[in-house]
């Protein structure tokens, strides 16, 4: 699907053209409230120009507040950011800037190609390039063969592909998904993950909003995890995943784990010792020590931390929140307002499941 010519080419139109060489995002305190309910407690955090960025955080963690009003759709309590060098809601860089929803809806007696080209006049888009964006877009996401069918015919997934197509018109620099997998197969996952890595080669700024830490794992150069309207963490994924340590099994040796204590926390699993927080440079001194004390080392494992466990482990390290009120109208998001934390990580009227 993604490897055809006219998903490469499509891929290839998606390149970042303006001059700007900034960070493509820049927040510093930036801050959201509905009359009392704390959305946004101080957002600071720095998306470089031509990365995959992550943006982690359980549900009522302030995520799709911080996205809204990054595109603009919403103001700020409090703070400041900039995106693609200019104000948040810039209307002239908003133009540069593809965004799909979570939770979007297509007319479905709209083909396809007819979704495609009602978003191609919306973002005024000249129109002789029409038809180029639009065969380029559904080749890069698998619907070049259902074009001119309805969209009351397609599947959640096939919907998903479309809305990452209209996402991706008109060479946008920087691209904000909101769980882009999230009703995808795993072929599906493998295609956007594909596409994604595309849009990096090529300078395009991603910001990923999604639950599925795998897929983040996957793609992303960096991470923000972000809790009760904060950034509890801000890493590159290589640093991120970088506590780990290795499991030696070792046998014939009392005292092992004491030996191997002398490296890092260690865990006695049966045969096996499971040292945290060593370097790879000392694990050739770890296990000379234990042989030179007469144990017998069958084999060395190393046991790097998944993003799973470094996001459970930061966020368990955040700090409480005092108590608030929820109010019944809140200014901005309806009743209740959107996407607010309240109380460490109460329920929040608006925020989506």
């Amino acid at each position: 699907m993604t490897g055809t010519p006219a998903g490469a080419e499509a891929a290839s139109r998606a390149t970042a053209a303006g001059p700007f060489d900034g960070p493509a995002i820049e927040t510093h305190e930036l801050r959201k409230q509905f009359g009392r309910i704390v959305a946004l407690a101080g957002l600071t955090m720095t998306v470089r120009r031509g990365e995959v960025f992550g943006f982690l955080g359980p549900n009522g963690a302030g995520k799709t507040t911080a996205v809204k009003l990054l595109l603009g759709l919403s103001r700020p309590t409090g703070g400041e950011g900039r995106v693609l060098g200019s104000p948040m809601g810039d209307v002239a860089t908003r133009r540069r800037i593809g965004y799909l929803p979570e939770l979007f809806r297509y007319q479905s007696w709209m083909t396809a190609r007819e979704v495609l080209a009602l978003h191609c006049e919306l973002a005024r888009l000249d129109r002789v390039s029409w038809h180029g964006e639009i065969v380029a877009a559904l080749a890069l996401v698998g619907l070049a063969d259902r074009s001119n069918d309805r969209v009351e015919t397609f599947s959640k997934g096939m919907q998903q592909r479309l809305g990452l197509a209209v996402a991706l018109l008109g060479r946008p620099e920087l691209v904000v998904l909101d769980e882009p997998t999230s009703a995808l197969d795993p072929v599906g996952r493998q295609d956007v993950r594909e596409i994604i890595g595309s849009l990096r080669s090529r300078s395009v700024t991603v910001f990923l909003n999604s639950h599925l830490l795998t897929e983040v794992e996957r793609v992303c150069d960096r991470v923000a995890i972000v809790d009760r309207g904060r950034v509890v963490a801000e890493l590159g994924m290589a640093e991120l995943l970088d506590e780990g340590g290795v499991r030696v099994r070792v046998s014939g040796l009392t005292g092992a784990a004491s030996i191997a204590g002398r490296f890092g926390p260690t865990r006695v699993e049966g045969e096996w010792l499971a040292v945290d927080s060593i370097t790879d440079q000392r694990v050739p001194a770890l296990v000379s020590e234990l042989v030179a004390h007469g144990g017998f080392v069958h084999a060395v494992v190393p046991a790097r931390r998944t993003l799973e466990e470094r996001f459970l482990s930061l966020l368990g390290a955040a700090p409480d929140v005092a108590p608030d009120v929820t109010p019944d109208v809140a200014p901005d998001g309806g009743p209740g307002g959107e996407a607010g934390v309240a109380v460490g990580r109460s329920s929040d009227p608006g925020a989506r499941p």
